[in-house]
């Protein structure tokens, strides 16, 4: 183990350095900008996602490890901190928009519950299998959701980002679209994003498709060609392989746990598990509809009984055969999150050594990696760089 591995940076250390960052990587920006001229923001990708800077950093959720998720605000900050590209998820309200929410249960991500108005609208559903108790996007107008207020998700890890509680509304993917093609004006260079579909189909079940709307608003912004700058992901490949009917868009296919069956399959009968997926053969399939896979880390490297990390496999070198990116999820600074032997101190909220994780996985040859902290994970996929 390095130095560096034994004695991470603290939390100030690190925010110092997203400050820095930021500003260092804004001024290039611009500089680079002005070499290659104007764009009208409108997504194209100058040449593809195969032209992504490798690590390619995907701010996750934007960069949900200082804001509130799904936030416009949260996705500013993570381009501002020069995130490659910038993740959204997508649900849809009970009038047809789609709105950027990681879940369509909005219990723990707004202020619903505050909502006198809305107590009625309780509900407890079973979503893919699941049984879940709360609100849920699907029950409300878009009018109805611009009166919530996003909050922190998970305030026991990150009691910091509850100062931006009731900051900012849901926003509608329209209304990112629109903000990326404004940001990609004005940077000279096109903004990316990563737009996965969540629940398809629950959602096709309930007669709230999100395919056709996305496919719609993909086209009309100019991102729905094959070097477009957005990048398509879901859980169900079923979903990218209907998205591929409709764009060109790159399509990743998102990748659980072993175990676990994509739940387009279990309605399905298919008895494929993520295992089978991960198989020479599981990509070759997946290789005939989409672009990339987007593996849990544990795909790429498994943890011991004890969480640390183990030999990697062969995914990386198997997918990469099948002319496959892999852009596995998510690293996260805090200790809970980290493989026990990157984690610092007793305390799971602390940051543990973050780089020292990052340069594991990197060293297996991902493409890249979502992170709830692109300021984190772009100064460790610089020092991979420099070796």
């Amino acid at each position: 183990m390095t130095e560096r591995a034994q004695n991470g940076p603290g939390r100030r250390t690190l925010l110092g350095a997203a400050v820095l960052g930021a500003t260092a990587l804004g001024a290039t920006g611009t500089a680079n900008a002005a070499g290659r001229g104007a764009t009208d923001g409108r997504g194209g990708g100058r040449g593809g996602y195969r032209n992504l800077p490798v690590p390619t950093v995907v701010g996750h959720r934007g960069a949900s490890g200082y804001r509130p998720e799904h936030t416009l605000g949260s996705y500013q900050l993570a381009l501002d901190m020069g995130a490659h590209i910038v993740e959204q998820d997508l649900v849809p309200t009970k009038d047809g928009h789609l709105v950027c929410r990681h879940e369509n249960d909005i219990t723990g991500t707004t202020d619903v519950a505050e909502h006198p108005e809305f107590a009625s609208r309780k509900a407890t559903k079973r979503v893919d299998g699941v049984s879940l108790t709360g609100w849920f996007t699907e029950d409300f107008t878009l009018a109805e959701l611009k009166t919530l207020r996003a909050k922190e998700r998970i305030p026991g890890n990150r009691q910091e980002n509850t100062l931006y509680d009731g900051r900012w509304e849901i926003p509608t993917f329209e209304e990112v679209l629109r903000w990326a093609d404004k940001e990609g004006r004005r940077r000279g260079e096109p903004v990316w994003l990563y737009v996965e579909t969540k629940h398809p189909s629950y959602f096709r079940g309930l007669g709230l498709s999100l395919e056709e709307p996305l496919a719609k608003l993909l086209r009309r912004h100019g991102r729905h060609r094959a070097d477009s700058a957005l990048i398509l992901q879901s859980f169900e490949p079923g979903s990218m392989r209907r998205l591929s009917e409709l764009v060109a868009t790159p399509r990743v296919v998102l990748l659980s746990g072993p175990k676990e069956r994509p739940w387009d399959f279990v309605e399905a009968g298919d008895p494929r598990t993520v295992a089978d997926l991960v198989k020479p053969a599981g990509l070759k399939w997946i290789a005939s509809f989409a672009q990339g896979i987007g593996p849990t880390l544990d795909l790429v490297i498994p943890r011991d009984g004890e969480g640390r990390l183990t030999s990697p496999t062969s995914l990386v070198a198997d997918a990469h055969a099948r002319g496959l990116v892999l852009h596995p999820y998510t690293l996260r600074n805090e200790n809970t999150f980290l493989p026990a032997d990157f984690r610092r101190g007793t305390d799971p909220n602390a940051y543990g050594d973050v780089f020292g994780a990052a340069r594991a996985y990197f060293e297996t040859g991902i493409d890249g990696i979502f992170s709830d902290n692109p300021d984190t994970a772009l100064l460790a996929a610089a020092d991979f760089a420099e070796g």
